[in-house]
């Protein structure tokens, strides 16, 4: 039997929460946390049917019962998002600009043909969840409790069209950095991640499973990753495989700008914040392929990583191109990346001042 069931009243509708009798929190090993490996007591679940969200509840976390002729299986209609919690060393428990990947949530539904969810509810879910596992949270520096909210179609029709109806999930994993260190990374000059008018803006699950066999082969060639560029003639800069792509030179930070190509990444947006809030010249331009080579030859790129939910900031050691590999100096060396990885690990865990308003404390 559960443990007990009460409601949480939000936005005009109601979180059921049933609890677990049997944690296995006591199973966790902290100091050997494999990334997206473990996950936590409970999950947020909430079905779309009959044109309408139904109840959302909160409960254990638990396998799913699904037909083989679900739709996504088949046409692939699934989208996601990824944050993170954190703790400080007195137990405050903080979120990280919610509101952006809550609001990019509903981008993404609208691109692939799905219901938008209330984003006031969608955010108390993941409150609401967080507190309930914030035991969960690893207080180390570097790791995190990571949130997954997802949604997928839940037809049981083999026809390509829309689902009818679907369901929402949110669920978390207590994590480690998802690179252990700097990252090698190299710049595809064949294949295609995304193209205009495609869904390279929407966290679109089709998105990763297209790029998962050029990274492979890149993989095979000793990179951890690939610089993606554009569809019709390689020539522009696009952004990395789990990440946006920044590169400072003097002190100019160079970032590709967003577009339908392009995910418009939290990570980055708050990256390019601090950094023109320091001084520094931040540009969000399109940064061809051709012009980083040029500033690679002349010595001229003084940093380079990636930028992301998972990464929050990867260094890049080593870029290649056209089967040369140009090598970067060592992160501890620079003097952007450890300032502003340092400065978003403290303002996740509220140890720092926050003049944006971008921490979120979990009551």
């Amino acid at each position: 039997m559960p443990k007990r069931i009460f409601f949480m009243i939000v936005t005009e509708q109601m979180i059921e929460i049933t609890k677990t009798t049997n944690s296995r929190l006591t199973e966790l090993d902290f100091d050997n946390l494999r990334f997206g490996r473990e996950f936590s007591d409970h999950m947020f679940e909430m079905d779309y049917t009959d044109g309408k969200w139904q109840t959302p509840r909160i409960v254990p976390f638990a396998n799913l019962s699904l037909n083989p002729a679900v739709s996504v299986i088949h046409y692939g209609q699934s989208i996601f998002e990824g944050m993170k919690a954190n703790k400080n060393k007195d137990g405050e428990v903080y979120l990280f600009r919610p509101e952006k990947n809550v609001a990019r949530f509903n981008v993404s539904a609208e691109r692939m043909c799905m219901p938008e969810v209330d984003e006031d509810l969608l955010k108390q879910a993941i409150v609401e969840l967080v507190k309930l596992d914030e035991n969960w949270i690893p207080e180390r520096d570097g790791s995190s409790l990571y949130i997954r909210p997802f949604m997928f179609a839940t037809d049981e029709y083999i026809g390509i069209q829309p689902s009818s109806t679907y369901k929402l999930l949110i669920f978390t994993c207590p994590v480690n950095a998802y690179y252990a260190g700097a990252v090698r990374v190299k710049i595809e000059e064949k294949y295609t991640r995304s193209v205009e008018g495609g869904t390279g803006y929407a966290k679109a699950a089709g998105n990763y499973a297209a790029a998962l066999y050029p990274a492979k082969l890149a993989q095979e060639e000793g990179y951890h990753q690939l610089i993606w560029t554009d569809a019709k003639e390689h020539k522009w800069i696009e952004e990395s495989g789990t990440m946006n792509v920044i590169f400072r030179t003097g002190n100019d930070i160079i970032s590709p700008k967003p577009s339908d190509t392009i995910l418009d990444g939290v990570t980055r947006e708050s990256v390019l914040q601090l950094a023109s809030d320091w001084g520094y010249n931040v540009e969000h331009r399109r940064f061809s392929v051709d012009e980083l080579r040029q500033l690679l030859e002349a010595n001229k790129i003084d940093e380079a990583f990636g930028a992301g939910t998972a990464a929050t900031i990867a260094p890049i050691s080593t870029i290649g191109y056209s089967d040369h590999d140009f090598d970067l100096t060592e992160f501890g060396s620079w003097d952007f990346g450890p300032k502003v990885l340092a400065h978003i690990e403290n303002l996740k865990r509220g140890l720092c001042d926050d003049p944006h308003n971008w921490r979120f404390r979990v009551c």
